[in-house]
This record gives C-alpha cells, sequence and structure tokens, in this order.
C-alpha cells in the first residue's frame, strides 16, 4: 500500500524515495503532497528520524544500508532542517549512515522520502 509502519518510533514511512535527483525546496515540495495510504498529513522527516532507518548490518537491493522494506534509491535523503544563512539543508547517508549540510539549491544524489506519524 506504499507505506512502512515502524513501530519503535511510531513513525509511518512512504515505502520509498521518489526515485530521482530533487532539490531540497521540491524535495519538500514532494513530501507535504504526498497522499499514498489516503493521508494526507505526509511531511519531509527530521535528520534523527531518517538516522532511525539506517542500519549497518543491512542493505537493500540498491546496496544501501537500509531495510529493504524501505526503497532508498539514493546515497542521500533530504532532512527538513536548513540554515538560510548558509543556504544549506541536512541530509542523512545511507552508506555511512550520518548526517550532512549541502546546498539547497542543488540535488544531486539527494532523494525525497516522505514521513508522518501514525496515529
Amino acid at each position: 500500500n506504499g507505506r512502512v509502519l515502524d513501530t519503535k518510533t511510531n513513525l509511518m514511512w512512504a515505502a520509498r524515495d521518489n526515485g530521482e535527483d530533487i532539490s531540497w525546496s521540491d524535495a519538500k515540495r514532494y513530501c507535504e503532497s504526498y497522499s499514498r495510504g489516503g493521508y494526507k498529513d505526509w511531511r519531509m522527516p527530521t535528520e534523527d528520524e531518517l538516522k532511525t532507518l539506517y542500519d549497518a548490518n543491512k542493505r537493500n537491493h540498491y546496496g544501501y544500508r537500509v531495510t529493504d522494506m524501505i526503497g532508498i534509491s539514493g546515497i542521500f535523503v533530504w532532512a527538513s532542517e536548513t540554515s538560510n544563512f548558509f543556504g544549506t539543508a541536512r541530509s542523512v547517508s545511507f552508506t555511512r549512515g550520518g548526517g550532512w549540510a549541502y546546498p539547497m539549491s542543488l540535488g544531486d544524489t539527494r532523494r525525497a522520502l516522505p514521513v508522518r506519524f501514525a496515529k
């Protein structure tokens, strides 16, 4: 049905990312307009929320360190935190698990992955 429930964090994730390189602002729009599963309260995840998906002991079919239940197709996924002073936003690496600052206007290797609180 296009979603995965993480019972440890009580977060519901889209079952796969957007599938292509995307800028931070386009990723934010993508997450907020996502409507799979009949829900309309999807949003861009925080860096800490994304880090809960990283698993050093697993690899999905793309080779990234995340459960195979979630289709991460790029090295990085955008997070919601930004720094307007530097024009950067946070993202999480699914090869190393760490967070990175990156220019919001660029999108190479960055993906969008919607999340919502499960109720």
